[in-house]
């Protein structure tokens, strides 16, 4: 099985400023500890190209984009004249000078490793990216997000690529509201979700979309019962769907030592997820699958939960 590890410096150059948990050292943990492991030696390390306009502009509306673009200039401009190197979107969300390349570079992973995958040059994918992207609604950056990777990557597929049906499976602690803005109502896309409830951004109890499966679980909830609630609901639901093509939206803020979130999972839980979607996609989609980082803020539980992640998809 070949495995994709999509990743690249200019997704190191974004942050948001000292003690802000969606940091650049994210990704340093995640590529060391594949390293030191070995797992680094089995993947394919492809470039990752900048995603166009028009890329972003398959989930996003052009006043969003030219919105986060115009924020880029301005912080360029204030930093030349000694202002400030920062603006905030929202209390959660910022941007520096580099953000917008490093946008860019995350959607652009997550479109070229779609490719890859569907031109059978990989097997499955995981893109190593930052910022994040499943809070990025159509016309409004949140939650650490500025664009949604993964349904921009969803959203190629189906537009130029010609698949007729795809699924996005989201397993971060946090609602992926962006994902659902951008895709509910849409025939072709079945997003299926667990996530802790109440949470932020406090939504996905009550999605009146007939294309959305959300199944909200209490703080604490463990493994075992997220498990559980794979097997009866969600796993019946992706098989039923059969699509050409997976996406996963894959948080570790779950983790048990995850501060930002309250549940319980572990590293076997992650494999265990990995393995389970990888069944649905090997039996309907040639066992395509695309996954992109979102949440997971300890960075050794972080750098595990990929590793486990990671290693489940090189065996699918």
């Amino acid at each position: 099985m070949t495995t994709g590890y999509f990743s690249h410096a200019d997704c190191l150059l974004h942050e948001m400023g000292a003690g802000h948990p969606e940091c650049p050292e994210r990704l340093d943990a995640i590529s060391d500890h594949l390293i030191a492991t070995g797992l680094m030696d089995v993947l394919m390390q492809p470039e990752v190209p900048l995603a166009s306009v028009a890329d972003i502009e398959l989930a996003h509306s052009r006043m969003h984009v030219a919105s986060v673009q115009g924020l880029r200039d301005r912080i360029e401009a204030e930093e030349m004249a000694g202002g400030p190197s920062h603006f905030y979107i929202d209390p959660d969300t910022a941007m520096n000078a580099y953000s917008w390349d490093a946008a860019l570079r995350a959607a652009g992973a997550a479109v070229a490793a779609t490719d890859a995958v569907m031109d059978g040059r990989l097997h499955n994918a995981f893109c190593a990216i930052r910022p994040p992207g499943h809070h990025a609604m159509h016309g409004k950056a949140m939650g650490f997000c500025l664009f949604n990777n993964i349904a921009i990557a969803a959203k190629h597929a189906l537009e130029r690529r010609g698949l007729k049906r795809i699924a996005v499976v989201d397993f971060d602690v946090h609602h992926g509201n962006g994902t659902e803005d951008i895709l509910a109502g849409d025939p072709r896309c079945l997003m299926v979700g667990i996530f802790q409830h109440p949470f932020y951004p406090y939504s996905g109890e009550n999605s009146g979309a007939k294309n959305m499966l959300n199944l909200p679980v209490p703080a604490y909830t463990r493994g075992a019962a997220v498990r559980e609630l794979f097997e009866q609901t969600l796993l019946p639901k992706l098989d039923e769907f059969q699509p050409e093509m997976i996406f996963i939206s894959a948080g570790f803020d779950a983790h048990r030592d995850d501060d930002l979130g309250q549940m319980g999972l572990v590293e076997a839980d992650y494999a265990w997820l990995t393995e389970r979607i990888g069944d649905i996609a090997k039996r309907h989609a040639s066992g395509r699958i695309v996954s992109c980082l979102e949440g997971g803020y300890n960075l050794g539980a972080l750098a595990r939960s990929v590793q486990a992640h990671v290693s489940a998809m090189t065996d699918l």
